[in-house]
């Protein structure tokens, strides 16, 4: 199983050509793009090319998702298959039911497009999609059925911080989850500086038989890496990876 590292772990150890060398040092054959990435698109990918990893999956903001073509344009120079929208702005994270479903409806739009240009498209979480609606329904329900077409990308550790239990969102929608973040969770009070994230394998999370879970009941097909706030790369990228190696 190759393991994939979202680059927006390293965003704050330039330059971004010394970062893809140390991941790839540590073991991984994949990286996972974001939006503010994509700027020189070629070079991007030839400094992947470089260090012998593929970017097989990218996050898009959904302004990006918008100008189509533009987004197809940077998914094909990457090499990509799975393009995700990550999230939305901070300020429309607690909106009412409707706008959800709005949001929902352009997503399945957004697929459809993407599916006939050859590519696969879904929704990337945090934790605000596990807040209830005024109506009591939860915000991931409404994308997922809304737009029944489009894949997850199941960020688990935002799972857990939103109240829920990743095992029983994969048991209801395990066919329509395609990647994850492996991410963890420190022990509360520990990390503050890094946010309470750790590195995998360090935290609260279980994800030796999580993991078992997520083979048994989706369509899991990448492993991505993520840390969002490290202190050190390296040390995330090495231990983390260290980690997953020895699962069973």
């Amino acid at each position: 199983m190759d393991f994939s590292y979202q680059l927006y772990s390293s965003r704050n150890f330039p330059p971004l050509d010394e970062a893809l060398g140390r991941i790839a040092k540590a073991g991984y054959k994949q990286v996972e793009g974001f939006g503010g990435l994509y700027a020189d698109a070629a070079g991007l990918a030839a400094s992947v090319k470089k260090h012998g990893l593929s970017m097989p999956t990218g996050h898009f903001g959904l302004s990006q998702l918008k100008d189509t073509s533009a987004a197809l344009k940077i998914a094909e120079t990457l090499g990509m298959k799975m393009l995700y929208c990550p999230a939305i702005p901070k300020e429309e994270r607690s909106q009412g039911e409707a706008k959800w479903v709005e949001l929902g409806e352009t997503l399945a739009q957004l697929g459809e497009t993407f599916r006939k240009n050859g590519f696969g498209f879904g929704w990337h979480n945090h934790d605000f999609e596990f807040h209830p609606t005024e109506s009591g329904r939860l915000p991931m329900d409404i994308l997922l059925e809304t737009a029944p077409n489009n894949e997850w990308e199941m960020d688990v550790a935002w799972v857990v911080r939103g109240g829920q239990d990743p095992a029983a969102w994969i048991k209801k929608y395990g066919p329509r989850i395609n990647a994850v973040h492996v991410k963890d969770i420190a022990p509360a009070g520990t990390n503050v500086n890094e946010d309470g994230w750790a590195d995998v394998g360090h935290g609260t999370i279980d994800w030796q038989s999580l993991q078992a879970t997520i083979k048994a009941q989706t369509n899991v097909r990448y492993w991505v890496m993520e840390h969002d706030n490290p202190a050190d790369d390296r040390r995330f990228a090495e231990r983390s990876f260290a980690a997953v190696s020895a699962w069973k």
